[in-house]
C-alpha cells in the first residue's frame, strides 16, 4: 500500500515538475563538493554568487584552493556566510585530497558504497547529506540525499517517521523506491518542498500530491489553532 502511494507520488510530480537540466550530466566531484560546503546553512542564490566569487579568483580544483590563503578564500565567500569557518574547510579539505588521494576524488568513489561513504564522512566539513550529494551526483551511488525539503516533505507524506533522524528518513524513502529513481525522488521532493510543502503555511488544496497525502490540511489546522491560543 505504501509503496503504490509513493509510486503515484512520485509520477505524478514527474508529470508536474521539470527535472532540471543538470541532472542529465555527470557534474564535476571537486566542484561538488565546494558548491555544498558553501551552501550549509545558506540560500541557493547566495550560494551561486559565492561561488562564482570563488571560481572567479581561483581554479576550483584541490590543488589551486590548498595552496590559496585563507583570507582570499573567505573575502570571496563572504556573501554565504559563516564564511571563515567555510573557508577554512575548503582549504583543509583540499590539502587532504590532494595529499592523500592524490587531487581527485574517484579513489573514493570506486569504493563499495558504504565504505565509500565512511571515507568521506571522515572528511572535514562532510556530513551525511554532503557524503550523500557527491555519491549520487557524481558517482552515481544508490541513495537518497536528505536536505530540509525531503525531511519534512517525506514526514508530512508519512513516508517517513515524524521524528525520524537523517538516517531514518534516508532509508524509509529508500525502501520505498527503486534505485534507479532515487536522483528523482530527491530533486523531486525538494521541488514539492519549494513550491508547495512549505515549512510554513503549505499550499496543500493546490499541491498535486494531495490526494496521497495523510496530513493534508492538518498542518494549517493546527498552526490556525496555535494562533488563536
Amino acid at each position: 500500500m505504501m509503496k503504490r502511494r509513493a509510486k503515484n507520488v512520485l509520477q505524478t510530480l514527474r508529470e508536474v515538475f521539470v527535472m532540471p537540466k543538470w541532472t542529465k550530466s555527470t557534474k564535476d566531484p571537486f566542484e561538488t563538493l565546494v558548491t555544498t560546503i558553501i551552501s550549509q546553512n545558506t540560500a541557493d542564490r547566495n550560494t551561486a554568487r559565492a561561488f562564482e566569487n570563488l571560481s572567479k579568483q581561483f581554479k576550483i580544483t584541490p590543488e589551486a584552493l590548498a595552496k590559496a590563503s585563507k583570507s582570499d578564500i573567505e573575502e570571496r565567500l563572504k556573501v554565504a556566510g559563516l564564511y571563515r569557518n567555510k573557508a577554512t574547510t575548503i582549504k583543509q579539505i583540499s590539502t587532504i585530497i590532494l595529499e592523500k588521494f592524490h587531487g581527485t576524488l574517484k579513489p573514493i568513489f570506486s569504493r563499495p558504497f558504504e565504505d565509500a561513504r565512511e571515507t568521506l564522512l571522515q572528511l572535514p566539513g562532510v556530513g551525511p547529506k554532503t557524503a550523500d550529494v557527491l555519491l549520487l551526483f557524481c558517482a552515481q551511488q544508490p541513495t537518497i540525499p536528505v536536505d530540509t525539503h525531503v525531511n519534512r516533505v517525506a514526514k508530512r507524506l508519512g513516508f517517513a517517521p515524524a521524528e525520524g533522524d537523517y538516517e531514518t528518513v534516508r532509508k524509509s524513502l529508500q525502501s520505498l523506491y527503486h534505485p534507479k529513481d532515487f536522483l528523482a525522488v530527491h530533486v523531486l521532493l525538494i521541488s514539492l518542498g519549494r513550491k508547495y510543502c512549505t515549512a510554513r503555511k503549505p499550499l496543500c488544496e493546490k499541491c498535486p500530491v494531495n490526494d496521497y497525502c495523510p496530513s493534508r490540511g492538518l498542518w494549517n489546522k493546527n498552526y490556525q489553532s496555535r494562533g488563536r491560543e
